[in-house]
């Protein structure tokens, strides 16, 4: 049986095994505000979710329910079949990474990482194993005699997820540990952090606001809005078939369109700017595609593509990204004011329900 099979097999079965979470009808309120509303989730044993949502989506209040640090007003939160919902934070078999990586700065990178066991009382020689074993699963088995300003950013928050990792939680749960890294070094350490959990094998439940983070890094992406999860699925399911106006626009940019402009069935029409072509206001267009004239507003070049902003004849505003695979020293392909045909092919859009 595969991984992915293994996963599924989780996530249907009425007998869950360690590492599974399942979250029913949880609410949290605090005072008269409402931060998470009647909220259902499950995650499958070793798979490696993002929650991902704005500021104040309520993402990281369900991460610290699961933690056991914040107690739902109502509904009911199991770890691998148990029922936890009363359960304190120390008899959970759950781990947390935070974006502070709090090490203690006089301490080696070795008893930093072997602080829990110490505090659990295990024997020297065993902790000493453990520590050295842990270290190479995050491939900095070389430092442990280091202290933690002696590391760069991205190595003291490998360090601070082999603290979590050594105690040998069910779940490790990370909240945003990556945001304080510069954009190299986060986007490096999301391929560490997706193979480390490949090698470790245990559920992570990664908590972002990150779009691309999100996508890059999951098994599957639980997208938040108001305190509700809007949409569920794999990170292809949830950019290519938005299932709510906000997953398609917080899940990077679309072109929402009137469904009754192109003649489709439902309310809008979704469009990723990557499917959109400019042609010149004369080009034939096929069979099976849509073309909307305008003229070009706007260019934002991003140094892989460049952005142009039409603004079409029936009063919308359209977005086409287009790859910059000329020659580095070509002018833009386009120049504003310039008018153009905004065409798609029919089957590259989303209807949204």
């Amino acid at each position: 049986m595969t991984k992915t099979q293994a996963r599924e097999r989780s996530r249907q079965t009425d007998q869950p095994s360690a590492g599974t979470v399942r979250l029913r009808n949880v609410t949290k309120t605090f005072g008269d505000t409402s931060a998470v509303h009647d909220l259902d989730l499950d995650v499958a044993a070793g798979e490696f979710v993002s929650m991902l949502g704005p500021s104040g989506s309520g993402k990281t209040t369900v991460l610290r329910m699961i933690a056991g640090f914040e107690e739902p007003t109502s509904g009911t939160i199991e770890l691998g079949g148990v029922d936890v919902t009363n359960v304190p934070p120390y008899d959970r078999r759950v781990n947390t990474v935070f974006q502070d990586y709090a090490l203690f700065p006089h301490l080696t990178i070795a008893e930093n990482v072997g602080y829990g066991l110490k505090v659990r009382r295990v024997s020297k020689a065993e902790r000493a194993t453990r520590v050295q074993e842990t270290l190479e699963k995050v491939r900095l088995g070389h430092v442990g005699d280091r202290l933690p300003n002696q590391l760069s950013g991205g190595q003291r928050q490998r360090i601070a997820l082999a603290r979590a990792l050594i105690l040998e939680p069910e779940v490790l749960l990370l909240d945003e540990p990556l945001g304080a890294l510069d954009k190299q070094l986060r986007e490096e350490m999301q391929i560490e952090l997706k193979q480390i959990q490949r090698r470790v094998g245990i559920t992570f439940i990664f908590v972002t606001h990150d779009q691309e983070e999100a996508l890059t890094l999951s098994d599957r992406v639980a997208v938040f809005n108001n305190g509700k999860i809007e949409q569920v699925g794999t990170a292809r399911e949830v950019y290519e078939h938005p299932q709510t106006d906000f997953v398609a626009r917080f899940l990077g940019l679309s072109n929402l369109i009137p469904a009754e402009t192109v003649g489709a069935s439902g309310a809008t029409v979704s469009i990723r700017p990557e499917r959109v072509r400019l042609l010149t206001p004369d080009a034939t267009v096929g069979d099976h595609e849509h073309a909307l004239p305008g003229t070009v507003a706007e260019i934002v070049y991003t140094g892989p593509a460049t952005r142009y902003v039409v603004d079409t004849d029936n009063g919308m505003r359209m977005i086409a990204s287009v790859q910059n695979a000329h020659h580095p020293e070509q002018d833009e392909l386009l120049q504003r004011g310039e008018r153009v045909l905004a065409v798609w092919t029919a089957d590259h859009a989303s209807v949204v329900p």
